[in-house]
């Protein structure tokens, strides 16, 4: 059980200023960590070998959450109990739940993502949003996707509401970090994989799945939340194709989109594999 007073008091504390300083991406780069934050996230991360480093508690939620605070510890991270005024000042968010923690960067070489010949794949091209950034990953994790993809001109992986946004299922994928788009599709078309760009200048997905076209092996290629993709990178794809819009809705949005386009693969995928769909009578 937690002691019945916290050990960090002071925001001034060295600790407690270096794990604020990772808020800003200068220092997650230098220092190879991030910040995970509330229970979810923090509970995945000790489950993921050994990527947490050290946790932050407030007495209450180490009493609420002693489980993970028991996960925690057993993967040998250093715990500390911290007054809720520490939590609030290292926490990126307004309402913190009182559990933060360092983690080690956990990002995997694309090499290592095209040898295992991965079946479905998101590749976020010039992705700004980092909350989009994040829900897309957790679309993909939700999808069955093996592997997401961000560019080198895409938001940063460890952004903190990327983090918040993926609710855990930054440790369910290998993701991949600051590949050239280029490179990016060169590589997995080398794998076997089919390049689909989403946009709205492409064909309707409704044909795409009709044309029997999507059960194999495929990677989505998602662009700019303002303007999509650019020609040069729609070009780079094996078909360009839109989600298309049977209502009055002038559009969707990216993550939204994306989550229809990697379950209609899901789908397509696991329909050319035999495997019927729970909604299947």
């Amino acid at each position: 059980m937690p002691s019945a007073s916290p050990e960090l008091i002071s925001p001034r504390s060295p600790r407690v200023s270096a794990a604020r300083r990772l808020a800003r991406r200068n220092f997650r780069s230098k220092e190879r960590l991030f910040l995970a934050e509330g229970p979810q996230a923090v509970r995945e991360a000790a489950a993921y070998g050994d990527t947490l480093v050290e946790l932050f508690a407030t007495v209450e939620a180490a009493e609420r959450y002693a489980d993970i605070i028991g996960e925690a510890r057993a993967t040998g991270a250093r715990v500390h109990l911290a007054a809720d005024d520490v939590i609030a000042d290292i926490s990126t968010t307004v309402t913190p739940q009182g559990l933060v923690g360092i983690c080690r960067f956990i990002d995997t070489p694309l090499e290592e993502i095209l040898a295992a010949e991965p079946k479905l794949v998101a590749v976020l091209a010039n992705v700004r949003d980092p909350g989009n950034a994040g829900t897309v990953l957790r679309c993909a994790d939700a999808a069955g996707a093996e592997a997401v993809v961000l560019t080198d001109a895409s938001v940063d992986l460890y952004n903190p509401k990327a983090v918040r946004a993926s609710v855990g299922s930054l440790f369910h994928l290998p993701v991949a970090v600051g590949v050239p788009v280029e490179e990016a599709v060169e590589g997995l078309r080398r794998a076997g994989v089919r390049i689909l760009a989403a946009d709205g200048a492409g064909t309707d997905l409704d044909d795409e799945l009709d044309k029997g076209t999507m059960g194999g092996p495929t990677a989505w290629v998602f662009g700019n939340e303002a303007w999509g993709l650019p020609e040069e990178t729609r070009a780079l794809a094996d078909a360009v194709v839109r989600v298309p819009i049977h209502g009055k809705a002038e559009s969707l949005n990216l993550a939204t989109a994306a989550a229809v386009c990697l379950y209609a693969s899901a789908r397509a995928q696991r329909a050319s594999t035999g495997c019927r769909s729970v909604t299947d009578s």
